[in-house]
């Protein structure tokens, strides 16, 4: 993609944080806008602040863990727009605990979302994008989709998962010459409501030395930098470069250059800045 004027962009996740920050980026590039959240109320204020821009929005409830739903929205889509040229799926939940922790129904509920949301929404809009000649596609990894945390074991097999089926997707669209590319996107740490949203179990105060209201206003107050309109100007410049990896913020690009020099040996660096910060919370 070389332009987003005019294009058709769908985006889940779109009620707020960095979905909402990319469809009024978009729309200020004269996009067309097809938006999807579980927040219908969220939803409707992206709506309200995005229609000030000569375009057409079209805004529809969909679970994107619920494979029906993300299908009966792509045939919408087209039927409301004629046509698909971006996807951007960024719907995500985060959660904490332990593995021991965790019970398997933790893991089952971050999956549906992140990873199994990933693929329903490729699933279902590749064919239109195909038929329209040109497109991207874009899938929401995190850094923790590079680089493993000690409690966030679901987290990171969801996005690690992503990071996966992302890259695999892109080289399998190269081969076939369609016009249509992909991207990951690893972002850092950026002020959304995701890590206030985030379920976490008691499992986690062993490794944080505190609990879990306090856990997380640690980590909104010390790992939440970036702006999500910041983060949206990354992903949409990443797009028209063609990017195959997108890192979002300089947390990002240490986290991923420390994995890159230690593939195996930044646990230990993470492992003891764990003890020592658990040890600082006591």
């Amino acid at each position: 993609m070389k332009s987003f004027n005019n294009q058709v962009a769908a985006i889940t996740g779109a009620g707020s944080g960095i979905g909402r920050a990319l469809a009024l980026n978009l729309a200020h590039q004269g996009c067309h806008l097809a938006l999807s959240d579980v927040n219908t109320e969220g939803l409707a204020q992206t709506v309200e602040l995005a229609k000030a821009n000569s375009i057409r929005i079209t805004q529809h409830k969909v679970d994107v863990a619920q494979r029906q739903e993300v299908l009966d929205w792509a045939s919408q889509v087209i039927a409301e727009h004629g046509r698909i040229n971006l996807l951007i799926n960024n719907a995500g939940v985060a959660q904490g605990g332990t593995t021991e922790g965790n019970d398997y129904s933790d893991y089952e509920w971050i999956m549906s979302i992140n990873f199994w949301g990933v693929v329903n929404g490729t699933k279902a809009f590749l064919p239109h994008i195909k038929a329209s000649g040109s497109g991207h596609i874009v899938n929401i990894s995190s850094i923790f989709g590079i680089f493993a945390q000690p409690g966030m074991g679901a987290y990171n097999a969801s996005k690690f998962a992503v990071r996966g089926f992302t890259e695999a997707l892109r080289q399998e669209l190269d081969i076939a010459g369609y016009g249509i590319s992909a991207s990951c996107v690893h972002p850092g740490g950026i002020k959304t409501n995701i890590a206030n949203s985030a379920r976490m179990n008691a499992s986690m105060d062993s490794l944080t030395g505190t609990n879990a209201a306090s856990a997380k206003s640690q980590f909104n107050d010390q790992l939440l930098k970036t702006t999500p309109e910041k983060a949206a100007q990354v992903i949409l410049d990443g797009v028209l470069k063609n990017k195959r990896r997108i890192l979002i913020g300089t947390d990002a690009r240490m986290a991923d250059l420390m994995q890159r020099l230690l593939p195996a040996g930044y646990q230990r660096l993470v492992t003891a800045a764990m003890r020592m910060a658990a040890k600082g919370n006591r």
